[in-house]
């Protein structure tokens, strides 16, 4: 079992940054996919980031519309993943969820690919 907790949303003006944190409950951490995603109004729910290990080795992917902005890290000592959001723009408004994912998924964008979320964060992206 993992719990997730975000937190480090807020408002900010556009070209601002924000970095949001996810603290994480329970032993598996370090062997789970960690990942971000985020949902605006009437939109459905959409994929930012993840990152996952493999050997010894921490990839991280992230979706178009964030790439070159967003970095995904993690601290396995303190079982927190976060999102360094920086140069945001209106249209990163959202709320932002963390996910956790045991499975191994071969598609890491899709919300099934987790099963465990937080509770969300609200980003708000406005001058």
């Amino acid at each position: 079992q993992v719990q997730l907790v975000e937190s480090g949303g807020g408002l900010v003006q556009p070209g601002g940054s924000l970095r949001l944190s996810c603290a994480a409950s329970g032993r598996t951490f370090s062997l789970a996919d960690m990942g971000w995603f985020r949902q605006a109004p009437g939109t459905e729910r959409e994929f930012v980031s993840v990152i996952r290990k493999t050997a010894s080795i921490y990839y991280a992917y992230y979706a178009d519309s964030v790439k070159g902005r967003f970095t995904i890290s993690r601290d396995n000592a303190k079982n927190t993943v976060y999102l360094q959001m920086n140069s945001l723009k209106p249209e990163d408004t959202a709320v932002y969820y963390c996910a956790a994912g045991l499975k191994a998924s071969s598609v890491l964008s899709a919300h099934t690919a987790y099963e465990y979320w937080g509770q969300g964060t609200q980003v708000t992206v406005s001058s």
